[in-house]
């Protein structure tokens, strides 16, 4: 970058000058600097309450008193950059360019969009960016402080004194900023910020790096990465007509070292991608890999929204474990948090001494039962900051899309606070405007920018319009996580199944709304801890039941309007609960009943994204059968793509139903085309040898019917056959 530089015009520092400055009511670059008098001659001022002694080209600086200031005087003008030499006794000296001599950066429509919280690119404003001025190689730092009173960056290139380099504002835009030259990529550094008498250190919040966990300094970073995904970009596509079978995956614990170490990218790129792609998942969905400083949070509670944690690597090593993800054809989803952050004294709580990022009130700016903040969604820089940050990750690291977590928890002012601890709307009501404002605005962009990327929205309540566009009225999202199905299925599935004829409803109600959005049928990590136990678990009966009755659950997952989400560990039947801090229970694959399982799994994932029947989500691609047999516990339906037909009947109990009569949609032969109970998958064989025959009897409001013999706790798919 090529700056003109306009000299500042000399002034004598008074009193009242250095008094301002000690008391940081004075912007450093006033003072500090290279200064042009009248008579053509020039005047250096360095400050550094330290030093015992400054030069420049062995012309020894005037010690203004004990003030801290120095000053020399030249009858000409230096040759820029110029270098001090900075003594504070015999033992420590060194050499610095002095960085008030540049001038200031800063753009007035930088300032302006990030004003109006439509600055998309604000990972390259603001933070720590490397850069040349003029020759001169170094660090731009910025930060958004409004209510600051000074700040100063502090790092392990100053000795983390704030002294040596406070910031300038720019304006009354709250935007800090500092030209450090010699500062370069891997340098540690923090903010020190001054207000009304607090004295705060705090992370960089545009960070693009972060010191691993116990440590906590930002670090300069810049990506050298040079991508290799082109093709897979081409033809990426959120299409609701195309296979979604999304495994979710802790990247922390999915698998370890000996000793617990964690897998690094490459580890997983030589171990995830592969076991990925043979399973047929067509997407990870990676929990949140954002900087944060307890494992046990599982990245939920994030310290460093744009730096990836270093637990597994660099921001680079990201990159390429994504590309190689695409050039495998498989997509990378990014679990994402804009619903609340932690208050770490370090984080992004009270950033300014202020609720910066946050509402100052408790009632609307905090969430009791997680301990965390709430962003004020209708602030422009809080808004912009989020928005940049969601495009920066799929910008940046190319991510599919994200999934966006406790959607619901941004919707309602009451989420999860009692009688008279939350602030209503303008109407008396629980909807949180300015945040369906900011999901309306974060989606909209989105779509604009990365019109194929993929949105998907955790939302656990019943709020319309979750997955409709926004020029349509609804927020944007293109999926949403399909909550009722979890729990009313995973209950009906823990009963016993002699009770389960009772309790029909819970395994038909979903149906009656599985169109009113896109969603995604998911058996989430949320699932699988805090004593709700495995999903092998929850089921009920002895092992065969309880493995039989697993694959119930998967199978109806599949067969289910929506797309599909799996946690890791749910594919192989880990029996215990997930715990963050070891590897999934992979030595159970040592067992028949796991390794059946297994193949299973991998089958039916396969045998879904290769039946286009079960991808649509629209109304016109499901036909009820029969949902009231509760006294077996048999439900039928069909499912329908393009003229194909595939008839899903399943049985609830371990009572096999010999010569079941089902209607169908069409006439003629249905192939077997899966059965859960295959004894290639350790089940007790009853089936229908490969194919039945369809009568011309009316049955289930049906012209043609068929019988078959419905295997105890499974589910048989019987496809038509057009010739």
């Amino acid at each position: 970058m090529i700056i003109d530089n306009h000299w500042k015009n000399f002034s004598k520092i008074s009193p009242a000058a250095i008094q301002s400055f000690t008391d940081f009511h004075c912007k450093p670059d006033d003072i500090l600097g290279i200064f042009k008098e009248e008579n053509n001659s020039y005047t250096i001022r360095y400050y550094n309450p330290d030093a015992i002694s400054v030069k420049y080209a062995e012309k020894l600086f005037t010690k203004l008193g004990e003030s801290g200031f120095f000053e020399l005087h030249l009858d000409s003008k230096p040759a820029l950059p110029y270098t001090l030499h900075v003594s504070h006794n015999i033992s420590y000296e060194y050499d610095i360019i002095d960085p008030y001599q540049f001038p200031i950066v800063g753009g007035d429509m930088d300032l302006h969009l990030f004003a109006n919280g439509t600055h998309y690119k604000l990972w390259e404003f603001l933070g720590a960016n490397p850069l040349e001025i003029n020759g001169t190689a170094g660090t731009i730092f910025r930060v958004w402080a409004p209510n600051a009173e000074a700040l100063a960056v502090i790092g392990d290139f100053n000795s983390w004194d704030g002294r040596r380099h406070r910031m300038n504002p720019l304006g009354d835009s709250g935007v800090w900023e500092l030209f450090i030259p010699s500062v370069s990529c891997q340098s540690l550094y923090k903010f020190e910020i001054w207000n009304r008498g607090q004295h705060l250190t705090k992370l960089d919040p545009m960070a693009k790096l972060s010191e691993l966990r116990p440590k906590l300094s930002s670090i300069v970073c810049e990506s050298k990465y040079s991508w290799n995904d082109k093709k897979w970009l081409n033809q990426r596509s959120h299409n609701i007509n195309k296979p979604l079978s999304i495994y979710e995956v802790h990247l922390g614990s999915w698998k370890k070292h000996p000793h617990s170490e964690f897998y690094n990218y490459q580890d997983l790129i030589d171990n995830l991608i592969p076991y990925a792609k043979d399973m047929g998942y067509t997407h990870l969905q990676l929990m949140p890999v954002s900087e944060h400083p307890l494992d046990q949070s599982w990245g939920y509670q994030v310290t460093g929204y744009f730096s990836p944690t270093a637990r597994y690597g660099s921001p680079d090593e990201l990159k390429r474990f994504i590309d190689v993800c695409h050039q495998n054809n498989i997509g990378v989803f990014l679990d994402w948090v804009p619903a609340h952050f932690p208050k770490d004294d370090q984080a992004l709580g009270r950033f300014d001494g202020t609720a910066c990022y946050e509402h100052l009130d408790p009632k609307q700016g905090e969430h009791p039962h997680w301990g965390t903040f709430i962003f004020n969604y209708a602030r422009n820089e809080v808004s912009n900051f989020l928005i940049a940050n969601a495009l920066y990750w799929m910008d940046e690291f190319h991510f599919d899309g994200l999934r966006v977590d406790a959607v619901a928890s941004m919707l309602y002012l009451d989420y999860g606070k009692e009688d008279g601890g939350w602030v209503a709307n303008e109407h008396g009501h629980n909807i949180n405007f300015e945040a369906i404002e900011f999901l309306k605005h974060m989606n909209s962009v989105i779509s604009s920018k990365f019109p194929t990327a993929t949105m998907i929205a955790e939302e656990s309540t019943s709020f319309a319009g979750i997955t409709t566009p926004v020029n349509e009225g609804g927020i944007g999202f293109q999926y949403k996580w399909n909550m009722g199905w979890m729990n009313d299925f995973l209950d009906y599935m823990e009963k016993e199944p002699i009770h389960r004829k009772h309790h029909q409803n819970d395994l038909t109600f979903s149906f009656y709304y599985a169109f009113d959005e896109n969603f995604i049928n998911v058996l989430s990590h949320d699932e699988v801890v805090h004593g709700k136990q495995s999903l092998i678990g929850k089921m009920p009966g002895d092992l065969w039941q309880k493995t039989a009755n697993l694959k119930l659950l998967h199978t109806m997952s599949m067969v289910h309007p929506g797309k599909q989400l799996t946690f890791m560990g749910g594919d192989f039947g880990q029996t215990s609960e997930w715990n963050e801090s070891q590897e999934l229970d992979w030595h159970l694959l040592q067992y028949p009943q796991h390794q059946d399982l297994h193949k299973f799994f991998k089958d039916l994932n396969h045998l879904y994204t290769g039946e286009k029947a079960f991808w649509p989500v629209d109304r016109d691609s499901f036909t009820w059968l029969d949902a009231s047999d509760e006294n077996n516990s048999v439900i039928c339906f069909a499912r329908h793509f393009e003229g194909d037909h595939i008839v899903v009947v399943g049985n609830f109990t371990p009572v096999p139903r010999r010569q079941y009569r089902v209607g169908v949609p069409s006439g003629g032969c249905y192939e077997e085309i899966f059965n859960t109970d295959s004894n290639y998958y350790g089940g007790s064989d009853v089936g229908n040898a490969g194919k039945v025959y369809s009568e011309g009897l009316h049955w289930h409001h049906q012209e043609n019917s068929v019988l078959v013999d419905i295997p105890p706790l499974g589910i048989l798919l019987l496809k038509h056959k057009k010739t």
